[in-house]
């Protein structure tokens, strides 16, 4: 019986990292790219998609109740895409949110999505947070079709989690968020 669970556990430690990566975009109404990502990988990514045509119009989730100099990270963000968006422009714009939990920021992206009454919605976010990510959008907001596209960022996170100390340390994170959404947050 030892042996089995020792087996067991090794399996699951050997595709813990897989396990958390969800990445299969498909065309969608919105794109909407979660907060949290620190080099950009997210929104780029999510640019990528929207000039690709998996998307009509691209949503770029940010903080809105904390200011650093004078401005909240949702006016930082606005400034960014009137600059960066160029021809784009029109089809992008912030949503803004508060509480930094991806199961309250479905509250918010619900409010962004509803005036444009979209069927579908593509999440972007990091490749370690999209499983869960998936698993909350589509338990709180299951009037819309989901589907996730991976951002890769090679200082957070390796399917291989067990060569780099960080990529161990996200995918421990993660695994305990994970256990959280599906034995607390998802009952409430």
């Amino acid at each position: 019986m030892l042996l089995g669970l020792f087996i067991v556990f090794a399996l699951f430690a050997g595709f813990a990292g897989r396990m958390l990566v969800s990445d299969h975009p498909q065309k969608s109404d919105v794109i909407v790219v979660l907060a949290g990502d620190s080099q950009d990988e997210r929104y780029r990514h999510g640019m990528e998609l929207l000039r690709a045509g998996y998307g009509k119009h691209l949503f770029l989730d940010a903080s809105s109740d904390s200011s650093y100099f004078g401005r909240t990270p949702a006016e930082y963000a606005d400034a960014f895409l009137k600059q960066d968006a160029k021809d784009m422009a029109g089809q992008v714009s912030v949503c803004p949110f508060e509480d930094d939990s991806t199961d309250t920021e479905t509250q918010f992206v619900a409010r962004c999505l509803a005036p444009l009454h979209p069927a579908s919605v593509l999440l972007v976010t990091s490749d370690w947070h999209t499983a869960r990510a998936l698993s909350i959008f589509k338990h709180r907001l299951p009037q819309y079709r989901w589907s996730t596209a991976a951002a890769h960022d090679d200082r957070l996170f390796g399917a291989n989690w067990w060569h780099h100390r960080e990529w161990a340390k996200t995918t421990f994170q993660e695994w305990l968020k994970v256990i959280w959404w599906n034995a607390i947050d998802r009952w409430r």
